[in-house]
């Protein structure tokens, strides 16, 4: 993703590719976690609907002050460990959807020296909007990939399909 025209593409069309797979998850297994710590994908699908709230902000203060500097965000160390957990799937999913839609347009107005706009990160050693952007992309379908797979763990598909032979 070397354009914004790329960029954009794919931060509009990540909800598509999550809804449904989220969708896909047996809801045996929705709030599974694989390990103490580690994200079900119910979490990874709810993070995404906070996460875009954290992008926004931050383009705000890059396009409203010249100096920004951007505080990383671990929601593995700044949040509560069951915060996601305790979100309506439902309710943040349509919220991810909204919110996108609302962004991609917000996007799609930005002037190319907006795209060019700069920030310190805590993180990384340059930062712009551009970036930042192209990053929250990367993001989703990262997490898409990790709720794909939960849903394809062998264990647990083995002991869902062994349910419905039951029940």
């Amino acid at each position: 993703m070397n354009s914004i025209a790329d960029v954009i593409d794919a931060l509009e069309r990540a909800p598509t590719v999550v809804t449904p797979l989220v969708r896909e998850v047996p809801e045996t297994t929705l709030k599974r976690r694989p390990s103490p710590r580690k994200w079900s994908a119910h979490e990874h699908a709810c993070h995404l609907a906070v996460v875009d709230k954290v992008f926004v902000d931050r383009l705000d203060n890059m396009l409203s002050h010249p100096e920004t500097v951007i505080t990383p965000y671990d929601p593995g160390t700044q949040d509560a460990d069951d915060a996601l957990m305790q979100m309506d799937l439902n309710v943040a999913l349509a919220k991810y959807e909204e919110d996108r839609q609302h962004l991609v347009s917000r996007l799609r107005a930005l002037s190319p020296e907006d795209w060019r706009r700069t920030a310190a990160h805590g993180e990384y050693s340059h930062y712009s909007v551009f970036i930042m952007f192209r990053h929250l992309a990367l993001h989703d379908f990262f997490h898409a990939y990790r709720i794909e797979e939960l849903l394809l763990k062998r264990e647990w598909a083995a002991e869902w399909h062994a349910s419905q032979r039951r029940g």
